[in-house]
């Protein structure tokens, strides 16, 4: 991809910045002229932020930051695409082959940042970062995330924590006590499946990296280690082989079919739980909005 600067310093350092942090900048170019070296500030931009479960707010949110954004910036329009966080691995190495389909800017996760900066297809905005006025706030750890090198490729969008949804109504009715160690999950899992088969014990999926990692880290394991200031896999230790047999083994008719929950990914859990149609799940406080919203409404903690 180029490596032009292109509108992007605009849009980074003045709207989004303020209104809703700001994400990370691809190299196109934001108007036909692919020849351009220019920093433009007329033109299109390319937005695309991931899609969540129960994406309204979210889109609230951005819409009002646009409209001021395109107010303020006279010949500018700006144009945003939620893409599934599922598939934005094929989305976004297609963009970074075909400069002419990829955004100016765009949302990324934080294990991400590595593999696009190799990839040629970040710009290094550590002077922006540097500029803007809030950075000093941002959480330490977030900014790491998007470090590569000493230099800087984003800004933190949003910290998210992860922990167990279950369902206040189900476990009254079986007379079940909040699991507090992995064990008793899988088999307080094991048991709400047995008592309520229509239901999935904990809704578990195969694409949902998060979700097992807490099974990894329990069973005293590590994903990768530092090692001569870069870091090498762990994860073939026994301990964290271990952690992935635990949560593999949920995926079972006893708990959640393979069959059906191989294919999820974290935002498939989550609109299963919401959905009532499971005991528990694994989900991240950014998923507050989307349970409240489901049937489980008032009947989960």
């Amino acid at each position: 991809m180029n490596t032009r600067k292109p509108a992007v310093r605009v849009l980074g350092a003045t709207a989004l910045a303020a209104a809703t942090l700001i994400v990370s900048a691809c190299a196109p170019q934001t108007t036909g002229d692919s020849s351009s070296d220019k920093d433009e500030k007329t033109g299109t931009l390319r937005v695309w932020l991931f899609q969540e479960v129960g994406n309204k707010p979210k889109e609230k949110v951005v819409d009002a930051v646009v409209a001021g954004f395109e107010k303020e910036h006279e010949g500018t329009k700006v144009d945003v695409e939620y893409i599934p966080v599922e598939t934005r691995a094929q989305r976004v190495k297609a963009a970074f082959n075909d400069p002419r389909s990829a955004p100016d800017l765009m949302e990324y996760g934080n294990t991400d940042t590595a593999g696009y900066v190799k990839d040629g297809g970040l710009l290094d905005v550590s002077e922006e970062f540097a500029a803007w006025d809030e950075a000093k706030d941002t959480d330490p750890t977030a900014r790491q995330s998007v470090t590569v090198d000493g230099k800087v490729y984003g800004a933190p969008f949003y910290v998210g924590v992860r922990a167990l949804y279950y369902r206040t109504d189900v476990f009254d009715e079986l007379g079940l006590e909040v699991p507090r160690t992995m064990d008793e999950l899988a088999s307080t899992a094991r048991r709400i499946r047995a008592e309520k088969p229509e239901l999935y014990g904990l809704v578990v999926g195969g694409a949902y990296t998060y979700g097992a990692m807490p099974f990894v880290w329990a069973n005293g394991g590590e994903l990768a280690e530092g090692k001569g200031g870069s870091y090498a896999s762990a994860i073939d230790s026994p301990q964290a082989q271990k952690g992935i047999k635990a949560y593999t083994s949920l995926f079972s008719d006893d708990n959640c079919p393979a069959a059906k929950c191989a294919g999820m990914g974290g935002n498939d859990t989550v609109t299963a739980f919401a959905a009532g149609k499971a005991g528990m799940a694994i989900g991240g406080d950014f998923s507050h909005a989307a349970v409240e919203a489901g049937k489980v409404k008032g009947k989960y903690g």
